[in-house]
């Protein structure tokens, strides 16, 4: 009888769109301030976020049952206090098995070291890719 093993990664890749943020950023949750200029990758002067955490995300039972494997990309908002804010999902693997919201569960719980221009901390968008992977092994035996 194969035993699975289930694989969770993470990678997070700085987003290069230009710049920052047109003017104050309405954000479409609570957690960011109406006012906070949101920076991108490529920004001037721009010292990029680095994880200090990253949490995997979670297999659900379904997903597994399922045998539902691939990639989630999410675009996140690394505040200047170097938690997480607004994480949206850009490219969906799962929406009915729970996969993109174990996704975005994740990411909010991951901590990091904040961009900085000019000395001071700012909130940037990184991209971060969840990698969702079940693979079948054989027991090892004598």
């Amino acid at each position: 009888m194969p035993v699975t093993s289930l694989h969770a990664a993470c990678v997070l890749v700085i987003i290069s769109l230009g710049g920052c943020s047109d003017g104050p950023t309405i954000p479409t949750t609570s957690s960011l301030p109406a006012t906070m200029t949101i920076y991108e990758g490529d920004a001037v002067g721009l010292s990029y976020p680095t994880v200090i955490r990253n949490v995997p995300p979670s297999y659900t039972a379904a997903a597994i049952a399922n045998r539902i494997q691939g990639v989630v990309l999410l675009t996140a908002v690394v505040l200047p206090n170097g938690t997480v804010g607004e994480v949206v999902v850009v490219q969906s693997l799962d929406t009915r098995f729970g996969l993109d919201e174990q996704a975005v569960q994740a990411a909010k719980q991951w901590l990091f070291n904040p961009g900085v221009i000019d000395g001071r901390a700012v909130a940037v968008r990184v991209r971060i890719e969840m990698s969702f992977m079940l693979s079948s092994e054989r027991p090892f035996t004598n």
